[in-house]
């Protein structure tokens, strides 16, 4: 059993900063916990930025520049950086891991964080 636990979220002025926390517990030794996906109401999940197990990082687009993902191995927990928030960030963002073992395709998520950027 692999859990998820996510934290931090919140309301934010635009401009303003959130630290996002993605703890992982249970059978962490099989899985990779690869970053942070978000779901704005009415839109598909998406990608907002991943980290390898070696360190390095792939983010979106519209975050680039503004957010940064960072790992505390022994911790077992994913940050987010959310700097220069837009009210287009809005949306629960969801920690997403995956197993190491080659092959495997499977998902574990969070339940997810809510985070509200206004204007």
């Amino acid at each position: 059993q692999v859990q998820l636990v996510e934290s931090g979220g919140g309301l934010v002025q635009a401009g303003g900063s959130l630290r996002l926390s993605c703890v992982a517990s249970g059978n962490t030794f099989n899985i990779n916990v690869r970053g942070w996906y978000r779901q704005a109401p009415g839109k598909q999940r998406e990608l907002v930025a991943v980290i390898s197990g070696g360190g390095s990082t792939n983010y979106a687009n519209s975050v680039q520049g503004r957010f940064t993902i960072s790992r505390d191995s022994a911790k077992n927990t994913v940050y987010l950086q959310m700097n220069s928030l837009k009210p287009e960030d809005t949306a629960v963002y969801y920690c997403n891991a995956q197993p190491k073992a080659p092959g495997v395709v499977y998902n574990y998520w969070g339940r997810g964080t809510q985070v509200t950027v206004s204007s």
